[in-house]
């Protein structure tokens, strides 16, 4: 018999995500998938998991769940308080449920989304190949709601080696790496030590789909409208009030405002766990150690 997951409470925002869907921009459909694909692969190797499985994307915590077998979770991202059967647990390491169960996260005191993996994984229903939930395109299954009955798998890998993984360490004014953008030269000379000269501050406008943030404007060289063209996470649009708006994992396929830089994929896991109010700096990249 397959075990199931009952959510009892879904928190301000919750998603189930794998890695996403390659392949189908060319027909308008983006990848999707994890926020924080790094989190995501963590959970699902402390479970034992292969690393595509789909697990829970929380954002802010809040999550109530309980499950009716024995199962193994494991929550990774953003630093949030856990109780499990009434215990209080740590993130990062395998936890065991018992059948009935409930696990609960509390809120999230550093970072925005935290991911939670059961060994086995969410085997939900699959859309185009994927399990994500694209809440730009409306692809895979629903946000999470109360009273919403999740399978879990039985496809499982080995165990790891370790029952313990290091937190990432949060910074409180992180710093994303770029490098120029395919439509630079719409700006002035000036416009990447703009960015990389000032910080800059998240917004409350920020989801699945990208960040906007307050700071320094760039100038625009070139007036006029540019053709819509492809676009990717970590691509630094800007818009005309010449702050830039940072594309995530939800982004549209296609863009119309110049992309002046793009963040390095390896800080979008970083990027993704910002928080509104918080400040964040650029820096070129080839001005740092590749990491």
């Amino acid at each position: 018999m397959t075990g199931k997951v009952e959510v009892l409470a879904p928190g301000p925002f919750a998603t189930v995500q794998d890695l996403g869907r390659s392949g189908y921009a060319a027909v308008g459909v983006g990848r999707s998938g994890a926020a924080d694909r790094g989190a995501l692969k963590l959970a699902n190797r402390l479970v034992g998991n292969p690393e595509t499985h789909a697990a829970l994307e929380v954002t802010l915590g809040g999550l109530r769940m309980r499950t009716s077998e024995h199962a193994t979770v494991a929550i990774t991202g953003a630093a949030v308080p856990v109780r499990a059967g009434g215990r209080a647990m740590a993130t990062h390491a395998p936890i065991v449920l018992r059948p009935g169960d409930e696990l609960e996260l509390g809120m999230a005191q550093q970072g925005l989304r935290s991911y939670v993996a059961v060994r086995g994984g969410f085997d939900v229903e699959p859309v185009l190949g994927a399990r994500a939930t694209d809440t730009l395109g409306r692809l895979g299954p629903p946000p999470l709601v109360a009273g919403m009955t999740l399978p879990v798998g039985r496809r499982v890998a080995g165990w790891p080696a370790t029952d313990l993984a290091p937190q990432r360490q949060a910074f409180a004014e992180p710093v994303l790496r770029l490098r120029p953008g395919p439509r630079l030269e719409w700006f002035t000379g000036s416009a990447l030590s703009t960015l990389t000269g000032g910080g800059y501050t998240v917004t409350s406008e920020l989801d699945r789909v990208g960040v906007r943030f307050t700071g320094p404007a760039l100038t625009r060289a070139r007036t006029g409208e540019l053709p819509p063209e492809a676009a990717r996470p970590g691509a630094l649009q800007v818009p005309p009030s010449g702050v830039p708006i940072l594309f995530l994992a939800d982004h549209p396929v296609t863009g119309g405002y110049p992309v002046a830089a793009v963040v390095a994929e390896a800080d979008l896991d970083v990027a993704a766990q910002l928080r509104p109010g918080q400040r964040v700096r650029f820096t070129l990249r080839d001005r740092t150690r590749a990491g």
